[in-house]
């Protein structure tokens, strides 16, 4: 584990029709559009809350601590990010208040789009925002969902512990690796999924 080093993924361009997406007003926000990143191709989807950040103040590139602790988890369990997509339930970071499920409830329209044009195998959800948005339940959480898998809008998908909160309470990191074990299982027993 000590010689694992995250590194920041490419990310994947923002469709040119969205790129200047008002709809939910993020856009208002001062952060930029962050579509996806890792592998497009992926069979494997991870839905988090939002982006984060992928730079610094001074606008330069570095690997925030989800990151970090996303993929030493993928890197644990023999995932690789040719077998990763990330994604976000807002595509942008909130920089301040707004109306979370308004803004959430648009935004997923972006996700769905993309769950049409990618089609993946798997979809993993971490943390409580992701899971409410995709199983469209604000009473689900990711305690009472972990472990297993569930079919989704037509898709195998799975929950986890948002890597932060795992970050903050190392006491979640066997629950997390657990999880991430489960979604390496099947997917290499079921193979390549294409």
């Amino acid at each position: 584990m000590s010689d694992f080093c995250a590194s920041l993924w490419p990310e994947e361009a923002t469709p040119e029709d969205l790129i200047n997406c008002s709809e939910c007003g993020l856009d208002q926000h001062g952060s930029r559009m962050v579509w996806g990143e890792g592998n497009p191709e992926a069979p494997i989807i991870i839905l988090l809350d939002n982006p984060g950040a992928r730079e610094d103040r001074e606008n330069k590139p570095f690997v925030c601590g989800t990151r970090q602790t996303l993929q030493r988890a993928a890197n644990q369990v023999g995932l690789k990010v040719d077998d990763l997509y990330v994604t976000y339930v807002l595509k942008r970071k909130p920089t301040r208040a707004y109306d979370k499920e308004q803004t959430r409830k648009v935004c997923m329209n972006h996700f769905k789009q993309q769950l049409q044009s990618k089609q993946p195998q798997l979809i993993v959800c971490l943390g409580n925002i992701a899971v409410q948005s995709f199983f469209e339940n604000p009473e689900t959480d990711v305690k009472s969902l972990r472990g297993r898998f569930h079919h989704v809008h037509g898709y195998q998908t799975t929950a986890a512990y948002h890597p932060l909160a795992v970050r903050r309470r190392p006491n979640l990191w066997p629950l997390f690796l657990e999880d991430w074990q489960l979604v390496a299982d099947l997917y290499f027993n079921q193979g390549p999924y294409r």
